[in-house]
């Protein structure tokens, strides 16, 4: 692995500030070894050549990074993209990759970034300071599709050519998530000709990146088809492998049916999947399939509630909804083995995590007190009615893993038996951002990844997106001062305190960790987790 180069002594400071991710992850794999790479035989040596066939089970309905943010179409996209720095998934220090060095303001304002030279696009143009520049200011006009590169961009005053190598990229206010989020997919690097794009051609379209596989195909809904880039020299300092990436062909087919998937992987017609389910688990083990897991830094899986809405404005229903639920229940029953119930707001593999475990009981008894003190009375049919209006709530959510409905009806089942009556509207996953941004929902069941506690400020705070119409409270001052603490142990507490009032007020009810489980072929080699559990493809082939 290459170490970074030194920095000057201004930013020495920084140092310990990138400490902060530098957290246990939890990392697990059954038949692997134990580190999750999937690979076969030690002794086999690596070749060129093949393609590697994955099955997902949804389709985001756009391939361009910057604006998608479900797991199943960032394998393939991420895979089109380099980033200016990567994150290392064991340590989660920040590392080179199209930006060989940079430093960093003391009060964490202003970054600038040195680039690798050589760098092109697959369209044959050239990486530039200009080309950075270009990306970054053309991302806040991307549209709700793009809420996380949005999210990690706020507040940014200018960004300014210094050289062609070296680009400046300033802040209105401290920042300190933003190193971390140069390594995201959602702000890798696209060419000058593709930020010219809309927003729709680039969905439909694709982009041309600098990353080690090129677009050949996108069918909605069917497949994505990548080829190896010619000529690729300049990955992740994290990877093992120079050069041009062993595979010849990426193929992701999008098969819904988590049991079709799993006989798929099992009769060799694909070579790894997704989204394995705790009932296709026996099937898999003990023959030529590895299963890898990595639990997902960021938001938990849980129910937000859309605060404008009438019932889940008041705070007794949204704690009512807490108490009702049984998380170890949901996660041993529904989810795939290992998965753990939520603890708080961020899963225990997030920088800064706090565990509330205490303040996420299961209480029924509880849950009927309050919805009783707050005037909604039990009807002839169990369902809780106050001022003729059923306490009857919507929930949508997308089918993007199989895990989703089954522990929606469970959730419904734990609702109904303290009086609360729920609807499922699934919505397709194309859709959902402008279904979220419409307000027609009165709960959300998701989750979102990343490996930095400023993702809180992405979706809860009011001066960004807010899905979800929370009201202006302390929670935003708590926020935009976590964003802006260059101090970790201050950053620290300013993120405990965020989840204290995130839990405290059930603007969102945590209900189980996401850990990302693939099936992968033993002929599959150095199929890796990147530090937000996704996956990288640079150094994997098949042999």
């Amino acid at each position: 692995m290459t170490v970074l180069p030194a920095l000057p002594a201004r930013t020495t400071r920084w140092a310990a500030l990138t400490a902060l991710l530098t957290t246990s992850i939890l990392l697990t794999a059954c038949g692997t070894g134990g580190d999750g790479s999937g690979s076969g035989s030690s002794d086999a040596k690596p070749k060129s050549g093949g393609t590697l066939t994955f099955a997902v089970s949804s389709d985001a309905g756009c391939v361009d990074p910057q604006q998608v943010g479900s797991n199943d179409t960032i394998y393939s996209v991420r895979q089109i993209v380099d980033s200016l720095t990567d994150q290392d998934p064991k340590t989660g220090k920040i590392v080179p990759w199209l930006a060989k060095s940079w430093e960093v303001s003391d009060d964490a304002t202003t970054f600038t970034f040195h680039l690798r030279e050589g760098v092109t696009f697959s369209d044959g143009s050239k990486l530039t300071a200009q080309v950075v520049k270009d990306n970054f200011d053309a991302v806040p006009d991307l549209g709700p599709l793009a809420s996380l590169a949005q999210g990690y961009l706020a507040d940014l005053k200018s960004t300014t050519v210094v050289d062609p190598n070296t680009v400046k990229i300033t802040f209105a206010a401290p920042n300190v998530q933003f190193l971390q989020a140069t390594s995201t997919h959602s702000l890798g690097i696209e060419s000058a000709a593709s930020v010219k794009k809309t927003p729709q051609q680039k969905c439909s379209d694709g982009v041309s990146g600098s990353g080690p596989f090129v677009l050949d195909k996108y069918s909605q809904n069917q497949s994505v088809t990548l080829s190896r880039r010619a000529g690729y020299n300049w990955g992740s300092s994290l990877w093992t492998k120079t050069g041009e990436a062993y595979l010849d062909k990426l193929v992701f087919k999008v098969v819904p049916e988590a049991g079709v998937r799993s006989g798929s992987l099992q009769s060799g017609q694909v070579d790894a999947i997704g989204s394995v389910g705790k009932a296709d688990e026996t099937a898999l083990q003990g023959g030529q399939v590895n299963l890898q897991r990595r639990a997902n830094p960021g938001v938990v899986f849980g129910l937000t509630a859309n605060s404008s809405r009438p019932a889940v404005k008041e705070t007794a229903v949204r704690q009512a909804i807490g108490y009702a639920l049984d998380r170890k229940e949901i996660a041993s029953t529904v989810f795939p083995t290992g998965t753990q119930p939520a603890t708080s707001v961020l899963a225990h593999t997030t920088p800064d995590y706090t565990d509330l475990s205490s303040e996420l009981t299961t209480d029924p008894a509880k849950a009927k007190s309050l919805l009783d003190a707050a005037g909604w009375k039990a009807g002839s049919d169990g369902i809780r009615a106050k001022g003729g209006k059923k306490l009857s709530l919507s929930i949508v959510w997308i089918p993007n893993a199989a895990t989703n409905q089954p522990a929606l009806e469970l959730i419904q089942q734990q609702l109904k038996a303290v009086g609360i009556g729920t609807t499922l509207k699934q919505v397709q996953l194309p859709q959902f951002a402008t279904v979220l941004a419409g307000g027609d929902f009165d709960l959300s069941w998701g989750n979102v990844t990343r490996a930095d506690p400023d993702i809180l400020r992405g979706q809860f705070s009011t001066s960004l997106t807010n899905f979800y119409r929370l009201p202006k409270s302390p929670l935003d001052t708590t926020l935009s001062e976590q964003a802006g603490a260059a101090d970790t142990a201050k950053r620290s507490q300013l993120v405990a305190d965020a989840q204290k009032e995130l839990i405290e007020n059930a603007y969102t009810v945590p209900v189980v960790e996401l850990q990302t489980q693939l099936g992968v072929s033993k002929k599959v080699h150095d199929l890796k987790f990147d530090a937000s559990s996704r996956i990288q493809l640079h150094d994997t082939w098949i042999g």
